[in-house]
């Protein structure tokens, strides 16, 4: 009897997930060598997710009883299919850990040998993780792809880096390798990968296997592993001056958007990926003075507006609206960079505004953020209409993110459905404070 199984995207990322092919290949094709500083060119300006719909790499189907043939049905556009090594006679001795572990870190030198034209970087990352493709491209521009790098980021856990390594990129995030560095790495894996049976990860075999190597991270923050469960508005606000090139954990966390499924969620924050990636998430803070209000912009995500003057080093680290990864009693939630508490009291918390629409044109860019409810709380008389906000911000450009300096912002002199802000330079010696 011949038996077909129609598969739905998610019912083939659960499968993935069973088999533990956690690496995407993304190889990143790139125009010949140029004098020019950005020679890196994306192939469009509409960046792509990782997604296991578009995996280079599909796992074997789950066979019916009795050995009866078995069909996976996929969308029109999925790329050639790629069959892994042999990885038998590979020890693996980590308990209750998957053998998949192997098969997917020789993806690395299987890329490689493939031998494809034209590769400058090859880039690896999870079925569950976005890639931000135009940011990726620019922020390995700005590394010399003939040298040996490995770019990427660990974990936004303290507890996840200590277990593995604060020096590695943890795979989810998405990592690296220099062309360069891939044709070395690609002669020595096998042999090196025959010491590491003990270990749980993929990401750790590279890992260890390049620091054999000599080579170290190169460490870029816009790759996020995003270690945390629930909702990452916190992280989402307060960005590193650095362009967003991963998230990673779709699953694990809530909606992006209020009103939305977490697939819409993404789509729509790649309204404004399309329009300026460059830009995406970075946080810029003005002041209105006279009504003292303090504006924390995350452009294409999301404005705050808080009552009185909250100083530029307050707002900086990330609101904790998250809980940690790892669930339990005893886990303690450290992380890797500053953070604030999350007001319990939504009426504590600043007044929140979504992004609903963004439009350019002359390298000009609109973004409108309508309010989000926030119940029966008393506001201050200013802000109390107060509907949506218009933001107006040129283009960045990412050269201004090689030397980032964070920009600054000016508030419309006066308001009461709709507030203007616009987005510029800061002044050689202009400072981001409320003049007092």
């Amino acid at each position: 009897m011949l038996k077909f199984i129609k598969l739905s995207p998610s019912r083939i990322k659960d499968l993935l997930l069973i088999v533990s092919l956690s690496i995407s290949l993304f190889l990143v094709f790139l125009h010949p060598q140029t004098p020019l500083p950005l020679a890196v060119t994306a192939p469009s300006r509409s960046p792509r997710a990782a997604t296991t719909s578009c995996s280079p790499l599909l796992p074997q189907p789950a066979l019916s009883p009795a050995g009866a043939p078995t069909f996976a049905f996929v969308g029109p556009n999925l790329p050639p299919v790629v069959v892994s090594g042999d990885t038998r006679s590979f020890p693996y001795t980590f308990k209750s850990g998957l053998r998949s572990a192997i098969r997917v870190a020789r993806v690395v030198k299987e890329a490689v040998d493939r031998n494809e034209k034209g590769i400058r970087w090859f880039v690896f990352g999870d079925d569950d993780t976005v890639f931000v493709v135009d940011n990726l491209v620019k922020v390995l521009s700005k590394y010399d792809h003939d040298k040996l790098y490995y770019v990427g980021s660990n974990s936004e856990s303290y507890e996840q880096n200590l277990k593995y390594s604060f020096d590695m990129a943890f795979g989810g995030g998405g990592f690296a390798i220099s062309y360069s560095l891939g044709k070395v790495l690609a002669r020595v894996l096998d042999s090196c990968l025959m010491r590491y049976a003990h270990l749980y990860r993929s990401d750790s075999r590279i890992w260890s296997c390049l620091v054999e190597l000599g080579v170290g991270l190169t460490h870029e923050p816009g790759f996020h592993q995003v270690d945390v469960r629930g909702s990452i508005f916190g992280m989402l606000t307060a960005h590193p001056l650095s362009p967003l090139v991963s998230l990673h954990h779709l699953d694990a966390m809530d909606p992006i958007f209020p009103n939305m499924d977490r697939t819409r969620a993404l789509e729509h924050l790649f309204k404004a990926v399309k329009v300026d990636s460059s830009r995406i998430l970075q946080q810029t803070v003005c002041y209105d003075h006279f009504n003292s209000l303090t504006v924390s912009v995350a452009w294409g995500y999301a404005v705050q507006i808080y009552e009185g003057n909250q100083l530029l080093p307050d707002l900086l680290p990330v609101q904790k609206t998250f809980s940690p990864w790892k669930r339990g009693a005893r886990v303690e939630d450290h992380f890797m960079f500053n953070t604030r508490e999350y007001p319990r009291n939504s009426c504590q918390r600043p007044l929140v505004f979504f992004l609903k629409s963004v439009a350019s044109n002359k390298n000009v860019v609109w973004s409108n953020y309508t309010r989000h409810s926030d119940g029966k709380c008393l506001r201050p008389d200013a802000i109390k209409s107060l509907k949506e906000v218009k933001v107006v911000s040129p283009e960045l450009d990412i050269e201004q993110m090689m030397a980032p300096r964070r920009q600054c912002c000016e508030i419309s002199s006066s308001y009461d459905e709709s507030m203007i802000i616009n987005i510029k330079n800061c002044g050689v010696d202009e400072l981001i404070s409320m003049d007092v």
